[in-house]
């Protein structure tokens, strides 16, 4: 429903057929109709409702229920496969249940999934529920390889490429230089590491560079500490290096939006390598 999100995509696939709307409002017979078959439903229900990073805030039940619109639309277009993609919290909700019931009772099979980003390449940890359904075989469930994981060391750009600031004046919040001290006291004061700048943070507010970088999420809120000739700067990690973070290529484009409205397009998205990786699985199965 965001216009910004909708350009973006559609200046990436420009071939593709994009409705700007409230899935409610669509009616899937007339899509079909309009777009013909298609061999895999790719769904990604909105997750702000069903996410710890939440809190103790109000949710909304017609936020969760937008993932119940995947069966109205499976029951028109009849997919071979189906792929619903939201955060590992999605599981204890109240009709959660009754959803996998619905698309089983489509003649769906369906395997679930919790997979990490970071275990198929991507300098991010992103743990993500994909729930996977298919009509003729049972989904296979992924096994990652092991593998040396990239480090959010990787994403950066060089030093020198974005303006820096220094980490300590009197406009800086005590919270963000307790965290930066907690950091320190860790690594000591001559190794860069990152700071969570803004939002909350239940591992100390601080990572360091040689592990994958922490979930992105739809504020922009890590922060590069460096060590300098003229004491430590900082500087928020710019959308280039948070585009890498979560596994896109150079051929993405965001052409469209503000910095901030970038990062929050880059927050709610799924990261292409893990997805990539289940439909490959899927030649390994049955052909469509």
């Amino acid at each position: 429903m965001w216009d910004i999100a909708t350009e973006t995509f559609s200046q990436n696939f420009p071939g593709a057929t994009i409705k700007t709307s409230r899935l409610e409002d669509i009616d899937p017979s007339q899509l079909r109709d309009e777009i013909g078959d298609i061999d895999l439903l790719l769904a990604s229900p909105e997750c702000t409702n069903h996410t710890c990073a939440k809190g103790s805030a109000p949710r909304s039940e017609e936020s969760r229920a937008t993932a119940l619109q995947t069966i109205r639309f499976a029951k028109a277009f009849e997919p071979g496969w189906i792929v619903m993609e939201n955060v590992v919290h999605m599981r204890p909700w109240s009709r959660y249940e009754e959803m996998k019931s619905e698309i089983r009772a489509l003649g769906y099979n369906l395997t679930e999934m919790v997979l990490d980003a970071s275990d198929f390449g991507v300098p991010q940890k992103r743990r993500r529920l994909f729930v996977v359904c298919c009509k003729d075989t049972i989904p296979l469930c992924l096994q990652p390889k092991k593998r040396k994981r990239k480090t959010a060391r990787s994403v950066l750009d060089k030093p020198g490429t974005w303006n820096t600031s220094a980490l300590f004046t009197d406009k800086r919040a005590q919270a963000t230089l307790e965290r930066a001290q907690r950091g320190f006291d860790a690594v000591g004061r001559d190794v860069p590491f990152l700071l969570v700048y803004y939002g909350s943070d239940g591992s100390g507010g601080w990572q360091q560079l040689d592990r994958p970088l922490r979930t992105i999420t739809t504020v922009d809120r890590f922060a590069l500490v460096e060590p300098s000739v003229s004491g430590h700067k900082m500087r928020m990690l710019q959308v280039p290096e948070l585009t890498r973070a979560m596994g896109f290529t150079k051929k993405y484009k965001l052409p469209v939006g503000t910095r901030r409205e970038k990062i929050h397009m880059l927050g709610n998205g799924v990261c292409p390598p893990v997805m990539t990786k289940i439909v490959k699985s899927f030649d390994f199965q049955k052909k469509f």
